[in-house]
């Protein structure tokens, strides 16, 4: 599913226009001018907790030293806070029982 068939469904459960639905996705995730709720809480450091969804929250990487594969010369890589998704029980047990379709990714 992509943006515009998320803004479709939540139109269509939600019983409301495809404006007003862009509307909330766009103020839950951003568009291309700015971020959304979820992108600013992050930058603040801030964890989102969706009950029976899952938990989204930022995450700190050390700085390291890794090898380019084809040249083995040594690079630093900065240390970098990355946004991390963890799937709550809820997800995660109606994922279990979902059946996993011939064009679904990773098979």
């Amino acid at each position: 599913m992509n943006r515009t068939e998320l803004v479709l469904q939540v139109a269509r459960r939600a019983g409301t226009s495809p404006e007003a639905a862009r509307g909330i996705v766009d103020a839950l995730f951003g568009d291309a001018a700015e971020g959304g709720l979820i992108l600013e809480a992050l930058e603040r450091g801030e964890r989102v907790q969706l009950s029976g969804f899952g938990t989204f929250e930022p995450r700190r990487r050390a700085a390291r030293v890794a090898r380019n594969p084809q040249t083995r010369e040594r690079m630093e890589i900065p240390a970098a806070v990355a946004a991390a998704f963890r799937p709550g029980s809820g997800l995660r047990s109606r994922m279990r029982q979902a059946p996993l379709r011939d064009n679904a990714p990773g098979r």
